[in-house]
């Protein structure tokens, strides 16, 4: 098969929907077509995590994630509302549990009031009122915490995709690219397909697909696995909401944690292993490219220089559900080890710098007639909506530029054209 469209978006997780959806939205009338490897959409890391609305309360002020989560989060909420998919603002508590975490939950707390969460630090008392069953010094209450089905989401905003004139090719992995006479060939296992310009939100795969199209890519992706339990039911009650220890400030990750999820039930995790494949869903699944080209990275041999003893640990959590209890039972110190059945485990998109910097935040860059997600962590669920009308302006310029290039226009012609595509 061979086709033309305006924009090609690789990738149906939720922010290559959501960009779709955004691209159509603000430009009616234009020609997408979303390019996905799989048989459905969102099968990897969309459709395997907890499902929560995050807040914001974590990030830097002033930086894109925190930013994006702000608006997201209520962009996500009026969208669920308007298309009638199931979510609940439930709450979650952050919880110290010993006296050295007390100073990192302050921050936790002042940052949160910098980006404008509603928040409040409270005593164990207060803590017992909302989460009986869990034993805390001091803890954040963040109000407005919210669970959701992403997969859910992802199907209506498929949906409204195909509603406005956009296509959907499943089966479709993109295996090349190449820009000819100012527009971009891809080449994929459902065909070939022009575009003028194309964006890249392959997640677990987003360097390799920013490699094809010519860019050297500022990080490399490292897949870490997190691993889930979930309550069974006699054990259900020892959670209300959201139950979030306080993390470790220097590790991009928050630690194992309860989540009561939208369909009923409570998961517990996850913890953050090197996953020895991209989609290394298991400790089973290998794929020895991927894995020599994760421990040949320079960037990943100085994180693990860094980081070793981390690392062991949560291998061992991985290996040992005595231990993965033990972590549990700091928050909840009811929980035993007959309460927790095996859940499916995601695998984490986690971009690492060549210094051996795990990127902290979203990074989206442009090059050419590409526009690359190179780096869409934990809140980009939640800030989809907003990662996708971030992509669509991008576009804007990356489209208006390629076709006055092509068209020999000046640079005042070139202002006049952008708007005219997305």
């Amino acid at each position: 098969m061979s086709s033309s469209t305006d924009i090609a978006v690789i990738g149906a997780g939720i922010v290559g929907l959501a960009s779709a959806h955004q691209i159509l939205k603000s430009s009616p009338g234009t020609r997408v077509v979303v390019l996905e490897k799989e048989a459905q959409i969102a099968q990897h890391q969309t459709g395997r995590n907890s499902g929560v609305l995050h807040s914001g309360i974590y990030y830097e002020p002033g930086s894109i994630r925190a930013e994006n989560c702000r608006t997201g989060k209520d962009a996500m909420v009026a969208f669920c509302e308007e298309e009638g998919i199931e979510f609940e603002i439930c709450g979650k508590v952050i919880v110290a549990t010993q006296h050295d975490e007390l100073p990192i939950l302050d921050t936790i707390y002042e940052r949160g009031q910098a980006n404008g969460v509603d928040c409040a630090l409270i005593g164990p008392e207060r803590l017992r009122e909302l989460e009986p069953h869990v034993s805390g010094l001091r803890a954040i209450h963040v109000l407005e915490t919210g669970i959701v089905d992403f997969s859910a989401v992802c199907q209506r905003l498929a949906a409204r995709i195909t509603e406005q004139g956009g296509e959907i090719w499943t089966d479709a992995r993109v295996t090349a690219m190449l820009p000819t006479n100012g527009r971009m060939v891809i080449e994929s296992t459902a065909g070939t397909i022009e575009a003028h310009a194309v964006v890249n939100c392959a997640g677990l795969y987003s360097d390799r697909v920013a490699a094809l199209s010519g860019t050297a890519p500022e990080v490399q992706i490292v897949p870490f696995r997190g691993e889930y339990y979930e309550l069974r039911p006699e054990a259900e009650h020892l959670c209300r909401t959201l139950i979030y220890p306080v993390p470790d400030p220097s590790f991009p990750f928050l630690g194992v944690h309860f989540t009561r999820v939208i369909g009923g039930g409570v998961e517990c995790g996850p913890n953050a292993v090197l996953a020895f494949a991209r989609e290394g869903y298991s400790m089973g699944d290998v794929n020895l490219r991927e894995l020599v080209e994760t421990l040949s990275y320079g960037g990943f041999l100085k994180l693990a220089a860094r980081y070793w003893r981390t690392g062991v640990g949560e291998m061992w959590r991985s290996l040992s559900k005595a231990a993965f209890v033990r972590a549990l039972q700091r928050l909840v110190p009811e929980i035993e080890t007959g309460h927790l059945q095996s859940a499916p485990a995601g695998v984490r998109a986690q971009a690492v710098t060549p210094d051996g910097l795990l990127f902290d935040d979203f990074l989206i860059s442009s090059e050419g007639q590409v526009v690359n997600v190179c780096n869409a962590p934990s809140p980009a669920a939640t800030s989809a909506l907003n990662i996708g009308r971030l992509v669509a302006e991008r576009l804007t310029d990356v489209v208006a530029t390629t076709y006055s290039v092509s068209s020999g226009l000046s640079s005042s012609q070139v202002e006049e054209t952008k708007g005219g595509w997305v």
